[in-house]
């Protein structure tokens, strides 16, 4: 079982999610829950609830999730997502209002250290203008 919180990417582009993911792989290495997901279930733009709850339950944690967004839809999407979770994982995933490459970036480093979700979260979203 991993400690690490874990990381999900999403994207409205599936090439964005994956790029990001490949990046911050490259930064952190295996160590760290790490799962994307982007485009709409016809593989054009946009995000899809069942990818995200997939790309989840890849990256789950007991120490929790950290999930990234790029656009509102993907907000939403995710919120839709987090709120069909069991109660008991539901509590411990949470949307970072974060750039999405700087913010993955650094909460999977941050993660890697083996920070708790709120530091996790709260490195990431340090990144977000005033």
């Amino acid at each position: 079982m991993n400690t690490r919180v874990g990381i999900v990417i999403v994207s409205h582009s599936p090439d964005v999610a994956r790029g990001t993911a490949d990046m911050v792989r490259q930064m952190v290495g295996d160590e760290v829950p790490l799962a994307h997901c982007g485009g709409n279930p016809e593989g054009g733009l946009g995000t899809s609830v069942e990818k995200i709850l997939v790309a989840i339950d890849a990256a789950w944690s007991e120490a929790g999730v950290a999930v990234l967004v790029d656009l509102g839809g993907a907000e939403t999407n995710s919120e839709m997502a987090i709120e069909m979770l069991p109660d008991d994982r539901r509590e411990r995933v949470v949307i970072c209002n974060a750039p999405i490459v700087e913010g993955a970036v650094m909460a999977a480093t941050e993660a890697w250290g083996e920070a708790d979700l709120a530091s996790v979260r709260q490195t990431a979203e340090e990144l977000s203008p005033a």
